[in-house]
């Protein structure tokens, strides 16, 4: 039975199932994607492929509603916060359009002898492997930049989005892009893995659970493939002693409860200073009271279900364990008596070092707020994680919040806001968060042939 399915996670009903690609098809959408690369992608200049991405930009900002409200059938987005997903990835498609030349100009280096320059030419075909939380935005970050470059791009995305992956694939073969550009693939992790092992795969991004990125790390190692792998994260929301709590709080409840919380990097470790921190909890609570559950294509619903009954079960599960090693419930943590995978957002206290749940990493809405007495001791709960992706600081002294920043262990630090995204801002991170980056110049630059022509 095929898991490329929409079910509804309002109703947990089945909507539509999508049948697997077998091996015979998966290798024909390769040979056509290698041939496509190889005899015309690979040479069309900047200019054409840039017609085609700013056609593909116009085209979802044009339907942005149609294509959100996959986004909220299928995982539970509520709309508003779907829409925003469209303008973001619209804007990315955009943005390399615009900037690629600029980034893929040929490059002299100062050098002792002779002359040298260096041309920044595609690799070929990059297989990307993407998750439910954001459906358009992480395909935007991997096929903006590679086609782009040059590349071809093929990708396997979560099974419970199929309709967005095959609206998706639409959208650039209604801008102009022929079969080839970018592949859809619903596909198995056994054929995955087949599939990275073909000479035709030159390269391989991830962004997902430390699990599959493991594991698709270590495929694409053994078949001598670059990577990027975007994985996990527990971000701290530090609040220091001169922070405006005013602006503090709806921050924190937008850090870490959008999307229901289902965001690599969310606010997920709130450490705030002694001083505020009865206070902080007090007003966060009350905000969380003030929640609007239901549909998330109802007008005025603030949160929607969680993506799938496994992802909220699990989450609920992992609150049930903190507090069973004992962790304080200050609201919330359980599931919510309704048709659906509904779940009350929860916030946690009094979580120690010795509690199960302290390294991991829970995805789903759930605040986690500890109390430090000191800067010192903010920066070393901040870096007491396995995680390095991303973090912020809120402070009313923006250069203390920079000097703090520079001790923080992550791959990205937001000061006085959210961790967030931009097309012009690079996303990536550190330790079990994965390695590489995305969006950004340095987006573009991951699979690339910077070849070197040296002259006497």
């Amino acid at each position: 039975m095929s898991p490329y399915r929409t079910i509804n996670p309002a109703t947990g009903k089945t909507e539509k199932v999508f049948d697997l690609h077998d091996d015979k098809e998966m290798l024909a959408r390769l040979e056509t994607a290698h041939q496509f690369w190889e005899g015309d992608w690979r040479r069309r200049t900047i200019a054409q492929r840039r017609d085609i991405m700013l056609k593909a930009a116009e085209i979802l900002r044009r339907d942005k509603e149609k294509h959100a409200r996959l986004i909220s059938i299928e995982m539970g987005k509520i709309l508003p916060e779907a829409i925003a997903e469209i303008s973001l990835s619209a804007d990315i498609l955009a943005y390399y359009a615009e900037k690629a030349e600029t980034f893929l100009a040929p490059r002299e280096l100062p050098v002792s002898q002779g002359h040298a320059s260096v041309t920044s030419e595609p690799l070929g075909i990059i297989y990307c492997v993407e998750p439910w939380n954001f459906p358009y935005y992480q395909l935007a970050r991997v096929a903006a930049p590679n086609l782009m470059a040059g590349n071809v791009v093929m990708v396997k995305h979560a099974p419970g989005v199929p309709q967005c992956a095959v609206a998706f694939e639409a959208l650039f073969r209604e801008a102009g892009a022929p079969a080839g550009a970018y592949t859809n693939l619903f596909i198995t992790n056994d054929q995955s893995e087949k599939l990275i092992e073909r000479p035709e795969i030159r390269g391989v991004a991830l962004t997902g659970s430390e699990r599959a990125g493991s594991a698709v790390a270590g495929q694409a190692g053994r078949a001598l493939k670059k990577s990027t792998m975007e994985l996990g994260g527990s971000d701290a929301f530090i609040v220091l002693d001169d922070a405006d709590l005013d602006t503090v709080v709806p921050l924190a409840v937008q850090a870490r409860m959008s999307n229901n919380g289902q965001v690599c990097t969310a606010a997920k470790r709130m450490i705030v200073h002694k001083s505020l921190v009865e206070e902080f909890t007090s007003r966060l609570k009350v905000a969380i009271n003030d929640f609007k559950y239901g549909d998330p294509l109802e007008q005025g619903v603030t949160h929607g279900p969680m993506s799938s009954q496994v992802a909220m079960e699990h989450a609920v599960a992992q609150v049930e364990k903190a507090v069973a090693h004992g962790a304080s419930l200050v609201v919330g943590g359980k599931r919510i008596e309704r048709e659906g995978f509904f779940m009350k957002a929860a916030i946690l206290t009094n979580l120690t070092k010795d509690n199960p749940i302290f390294y991991q990493e829970i995805f789903g809405p759930v605040a986690i707020i500890h109390s430090v007495g000191s800067e010192d001791e903010a920066v070393a709960l901040a870096n007491d994680s396995p995680y390095g992706l991303g973090g912020s600081i809120q402070t009313s002294n923006v250069e203390r919040g920079r000097r703090m920043a520079a001790r923080i262990d992550t791959g990205m630090v937001f000061i006085n806001s959210a961790t967030g995204s931009a097309p012009d801002l690079p996303f990536g991170g550190i330790k079990n968060s994965g390695y590489g980056r995305e969006l950004s110049e340095f987006g573009i630059e991951e699979f690339l042939n910077r070849k070197l022509v040296h002259t006497p």
